[in-house]
């Protein structure tokens, strides 16, 4: 009975989830606004609630609760799907036109967002020392550098944007998360650091590692991107083309999770970065791959609306009704105006200096505010070390940090689709509907 009930779950949240669309239409909002708010509804901490005598007492073990729990693996796939989207944009010919500017705008945001989070925090923390700690600082100063892929492409498929900007844009939402994870694994490490009190830093854990995990889920990603580059010469069907690339992004999904295992060196690979890397690689060696990204277009859909339901459902709405309520909110203000000004701010800069179009310039920042899966991913595993302490102090700080980043999540989501549509449409890549 117990899978007749999560199927009528699911079955509701899609038909919610496109009902909103035609809200969202009304109200000339993007439909990843109205799946994310559908989310947040059908989840449980609101709808929720029915079965739970309507009160958050024991909500996680409560029914719905444990439906979302259950189908979370769907974000997974749905970022792998994304990130192979993404890596499709990664043409040779793309990259010899806008290579060098993508690269230096990627390093300037990424770097701008980080620095002024931190510089941010850092004097919240000499006013409240106590609650604004310096694993908190560091951690979330990693964390504003990443940019939510999904949204980003979402908005560019709905309404069919194309030109200079987002030519640009999708390249450097792509390296963004290569550069949100080595800022991650720098600066998590200062901030892991810090909370032990030793004073010496690991240099392995620090750099060799996350060097060498890149490297490995690139390698891993060329290599698969080369495997169904071939299979594409036996298979030319659409329908086995496309089975091909759900067997190479299914199989980068379980490599991450395999490689996780202490047997195989407990190497926090990138799904994200192997799918990325499978795209790429398969977009330049097969010359008809166009069919299969035709195909795949229309198959992933209800997957990409199912991972921004899902991530709604995600937001724990009780850490609000505590007394760290007014202190999460309070910092999540903090980390959201100096993201949104330093991703601004270093996309002008970079562009600035490598020279790009007027538009480009003006509006690009504004196209990186949406962040959601890379970042809840992070502060997820920033969480669960952190709440492994015996320190009181240290664990307070893993539980902060991932609310905070859920609750920034949502404003994120929220409103960075919407900004994201004005700053194409004021480039005139978007056409007048």
């Amino acid at each position: 009975m117990e899978y007749v009930h999560i199927f009528v779950y699911i079955a509701l949240l899609l038909l919610a989830a496109l009902l909103s669309t035609r809200i969202m239409k009304v109200l000339k909002l993007p439909n990843v606004t109205g799946y994310i708010l559908t989310g947040i509804i059908m989840g449980p901490f609101v709808f929720g609630l029915l079965f739970n005598n309507f009160t958050y007492d024991g909500i996680r073990e409560s029914v719905i609760y444990g439906f979302i729990d259950k189908i979370k693996w769907v974000s997974t796939i749905a970022l792998g799907f994304i990130a192979f989207s993404i890596g499709t944009s990664f043409k040779i010919s793309t990259i010899k036109a806008v290579g060098k500017k993508v690269i230096i705008i990627t390093i300037f945001e990424a770097l701008f967002a980080s620095i002024l989070v931190i510089a941010a925090l850092v004097v919240a923390h000499f006013i409240f020392p106590t609650q604004v700690t310096w694993e908190l600082v560091f951690t979330l100063g990693a964390i504003a550098s990443a940019t939510a892929p999904a949204a980003t492409l979402m908005i560019i498929k709905q309404y069919k944007a194309r030109g200079p900007m987002v030519d640009t844009l999708l390249p450097v939402v792509a390296l963004d998360d290569a550069a949100a994870l080595i800022l991650f694994s720098i600066l998590f490490q200062v901030a892991t650091t810090l909370a032990a009190g030793t004073g010496t830093f690991d240099i392995y854990k620090m750099l060799v590692k996350p060097i060498i995990e890149i490297l490995i889920s690139l390698s891993i990603g060329a290599a698969l991107g080369f495997l169904i580059s071939l299979m594409d010469k036996w298979f030319k069907s659409r329908n086995n083309r496309l089975i091909i690339a759900i067997f190479s992004i299914f199989l980068a999904c379980g490599l991450y999770f395999l490689f996780k295992m202490p047997q195989l060196g407990g190497f926090e690979l990138s799904s994200l970065l192997m799918c990325m890397m499978i795209g790429a690689v398969y977009t330049n060696m097969c010359k008809d791959s166009g069919r299969t990204l035709d195909v795949m277009d229309r198959f992933t859909s209800p997957i990409y609306l199912m991972f921004f339901v899902i991530s709604g459902a995600s937001l724990d709405l009780t850490i609000f009704f505590n007394k760290s309520g007014l202190i999460v909110l309070a910092i999540a203000g903090i980390y959201i105006v100096f993201r949104v000004v330093g991703k601004w701010l270093g996309a002008f800069t970079g562009a600035n200096i490598a020279k790009c179009e007027p538009k480009i310039k003006k509006y690009l920042g504004f196209a990186l505010i949406p962040q959601a899966g890379v970042a809840i991913g992070l502060a997820t595993t920033a969480s669960a070390l952190f709440g492994s302490s015996e320190d009181e102090v240290t664990r307070l700080a893993g539980s902060l940090i991932i609310a905070i980043i859920l609750t920034s999540t949502l404003i994120y989501e929220l409103i960075g689709p919407m900004v994201s549509k004005f700053a194409l449409k004021k480039a005139g890549e978007i056409e007048e509907e």
